[in-house]
């Protein structure tokens, strides 16, 4: 059991969640938050701590800035999203199981006085942006350290907000170029 309570967009977003992990969730309906949805989630911060799953797409990501500055020690899931598509449909309902609790797995705090350990010139140097792969390589990259799929722009922002460690950060981007150097070997 999930001591914290989820907090997802729809009614099928509960029923993956239900179908991964035994947690209690409110639904947001989508980004009308009605006042007794802000209600109840204002009622699970302080009592039992929140954690937001919304989907991996732009909606999903204003409800997300939303809720973080109503609720500042909400903690986030971020589920890539490869892992929440599925039929043309992008959204925690079309995540497997596996997908759900590997997000939750890796459940971050935003930290609103941001650490400044990363720059743009990290993400140019490991090809997470202008280069041809950047978008592909930074959603490997979120996955790894559970931050899920975002622009360049975005994907900086969360590194240096998410407490990402510049040690777990280097780890992750060797295990990226050791993945690929084996994949290279295999099609040799």
């Amino acid at each position: 059991m999930i001591k914290e309570v989820l907090v997802v967009e729809g009614k099928m977003d509960v029923v993956a969640i239900d179908k991964a992990v035994e947690a209690d969730c409110i639904i947001t309906e989508g980004f009308n938050l009605k006042p007794q949805a802000l209600k109840n989630i204002e009622q699970a911060y302080k009592k039992r701590g929140i954690i937001i799953m919304t989907d991996p797409d732009s909606a999903g990501e204003r409800i997300r800035k939303y809720l973080s500055r109503r609720f500042p020690e909400a903690k986030h899931a971020f589920v890539p999203v490869e892992e929440a598509t599925a039929n043309d449909d992008i959204g925690i309902e079309q995540a497997k199981p596996d997908a759900i609790r590997k997000a939750l797995a890796k459940v971050r705090t935003l930290d609103w006085e941001p650490k400044k350990i990363f720059t743009g010139a990290d993400l140019i140097l490991h090809g997470l942006s202008g280069a041809v792969d950047a978008s592909a390589r930074r959603a490997r990259l979120g996955e790894k350290l559970g931050l899920g799929f975002a622009n360049a722009k975005t994907f900086l922002t969360r590194l240096n907000h998410y407490g990402v460690t510049r040690e777990e950060f280097d780890r992750a981007i060797e295990e990226i170029e050791r993945e690929d150097r084996e994949q290279e070997e295999s099609h040799e």
